[in-house]
C-alpha cells in the first residue's frame, strides 16, 4: 500500500475507469488584477507523453503552468488529471498526488545543502535510495551533498530543481524554462534528462526558449499567442515547411 495519494482522493472523488489524459485544461481563462492573461485556453497532455507549450515572452505561458500546479486560480475554466476535476485542489495536494512543478528560477531551498534538499523532495521510504537515484542521473551533485544550495552553480542549481523530477517519483511534471541562463553544455545536460522522463512513463509538460530542440522531444504541441491558442497538433507539424516561421517567427532558436 503506498503512501502516495491518489488524483481522486487529492479532490475527494472516484478515481475513473479507464486511463484518461495526464493533465487537461479546459477553457482555462486566468487575469492579474485586470489584465486578462489567459483567454479560452485548452490543452491535453496524454499519459508518458511530451507536449511543448511555446509563445513569446508574455503569452502566457508560465501561468498555464501555475493555473495547472494550482499556484493560481483560473477566472473560469477547469483543470483535470487523470480524468479528475483537481480545480479547487491546492497545490500542496495536487503535488502530494503526484504532479511535480519546476519553476523557472531554479526553485532550491538556498539555505539547505544539496542532501537536505533531495531528501525534502523525495518519495521514498529510504533516504539513502533517493539520493542514489538523484545523483545517477546528475553525477555533480554527488560531488556537492554538503553544500549549501545557494552556493551553487547556476546549472547545479537547475539539475537539483530537476532532480525533483526524479526523487518524488511523480506522473506529471510541468517544466517552466529549464534552460534559461545556462551554458550549452548543461543545457544539452538538461535535455538528456527530459528524455528520460519520457522513459520512465511520465508525462511532461515543457516551456522552453529553445523551440526547436524543445519540439524535436515532444509528441503535442501548442503555440501559445497574447493568451490564446493558435496552434494545436503534432510536434512534428511545426517542423515541416514554413509552419515554423509562421506559428514562431523567423530566427527563432
Amino acid at each position: 500500500m503506498t503512501d502516495q495519494l491518489t488524483l481522486a482522493e487529492a479532490n475527494g472523488a472516484a478515481a475513473p475507469a479507464s486511463r484518461a489524459a495526464a493533465l487537461e485544461l479546459r477553457g482555462i481563462n486566468a487575469s492579474y488584477g485586470n489584465t486578462a492573461v489567459l483567454r479560452d485556453v485548452s490543452l491535453t497532455v496524454a499519459p508518458g507523453s511530451v507536449t511543448a507549450l511555446i509563445g513569446p515572452n508574455g503569452a502566457g505561458k508560465t501561468t498555464s503552468l501555475r493555473v495547472a500546479s494550482g499556484l493560481m486560480r483560473p477566472s473560469d475554466g477547469a483543470v483535470l488529471v487523470d480524468g479528475v476535476d483537481v480545480t479547487k485542489a491546492s497545490a500542496a495536494r495536487r503535488a502530494k498526488a503526484g504532479m511535480c512543478h519546476v519553476p523557472e528560477g531554479r526553485g532550491v531551498y538556498r539555505n539547505l545543502t544539496v542532501r537536505e534538499n533531495l531528501l525534502m523532495q523525495s518519495s521514498a521510504a529510504r533516504p539513502k535510495e533517493a539520493i542514489e537515484l538523484a545523483t545517477s542521473v546528475f553525477p555533480r551533485l554527488g560531488e556537492r551533498l554538503s553544500q549549501k544550495a545557494g552556493t551553487l552553480s547556476g546549472g547545479e542549481q537547475q539539475m537539483l530543481a530537476l532532480s525533483a523530477a526524479y526523487v518524488a517519483n511523480p506522473k506529471l511534471v510541468l517544466v517552466d524554462e529549464p534552460s534559461l541562463g545556462l551554458a550549452p553544455i548543461i543545457v544539452d545536460m538538461v535535455f538528456e534528462f527530459l528524455k528520460t522522463l519520457r522513459e520512465k512513463d511520465v508525462a511532461l509538460l515543457l516551456v522552453d526558449q529553445y523551440a526547436l530542440r524543445t519540439l524535436a522531444i515532444a509528441d503535442q504541441a501548442y503555440v501559445l499567442r497574447r493568451g490564446e491558442i493558435a496552434y494545436d497538433g503534432a510536434a512534428s507539424g511545426l517542423l515541416q515547411g514554413n509552419m515554423f516561421e509562421k506559428y514562431i517567427g523567423e530566427g527563432a532558436a
